[in-house]
């Protein structure tokens, strides 16, 4: 489990086949779970300047592979006792977006970003997203589309200061949005155990 909070911009060394090295200062160790770009990925061997990880050929089909070059965001797995800052984030990419507009508004800036359209039911106003790791707030929803605001600081100290119209940037959308859209796509409308929206309601908001 991840905060979506990036811990360091590191360096990727190479990818040849299934493996990602990546220069870091975090010491990491064999098999732990490290977020890159947003997506949990094991650590397989260790270094004197950071760690090699699996990424699997399923996984670069998946995921915004031309980011994974140059500098990558990674944050460690959360342990035991750490403090919650950002959101609930599994590292389990859902799919790609693309952001279309990054507009500067002075003190802010409005990022634009084009998805699937099935992917839309999982994205909440005001709700939570993890974009190539970063935790952020959803602003508007649209039939295929979202809106982000960043600010200063976050455009500044994260990988979205090089993002422009057409990058590609890995998703992460909301984990209970998409276990209440999974209960309620699979109940039996004639069954009287049926989940309400107060229910749905009540369940949200105990996170």
């Amino acid at each position: 489990m991840f905060t979506g909070l990036i811990r360091e911009i590191a360096i990727v060394k190479s990818l040849v086949g299934s493996t990602l090295s990546i220069r870091a200062k975090h010491k990491a160790k064999i098999g732990d779970s490290i977020a890159i770009n947003g997506a949990c990925l094991t650590v397989i061997k260790v270094t004197s300047d950071g760690f090699s990880v699996e990424l699997s050929p399923e996984s670069q089909k998946l995921l915004a592979m031309e980011n994974y070059k140059n500098e990558v965001h990674i944050e460690p797995a959360m342990m035991m006792g750490d403090r919650f800052e950002g959101h609930v984030v599994q590292g389990h990419v859902d799919c790609v977006g693309t952001i279309k507009e990054i507009k500067n508004n002075g003190n802010s800036f409005d990022v634009f970003v084009e998805v699937d359209k099935k992917f839309i039911p999982y994205i909440v106003p005001k709700g939570s997203i993890t974009i190539d790791g970063v935790s952020l707030t959803v602003n508007d929803v649209h039939s295929n589309s979202f809106r982000l605001t960043l600010i200063p600081h976050t455009m500044k100290e994260t990988l979205f200061k090089n993002y422009s119209h057409g990058s590609k940037v890995n998703i992460e959308t909301d984990m209970f949005a998409r276990y209440i859209a999974h209960i309620l796509s699979h109940q039996n409308k004639d069954s009287a155990d049926t989940l309400t929206w107060n229910e749905v309601e009540s369940i949200s908001a105990r996170y």
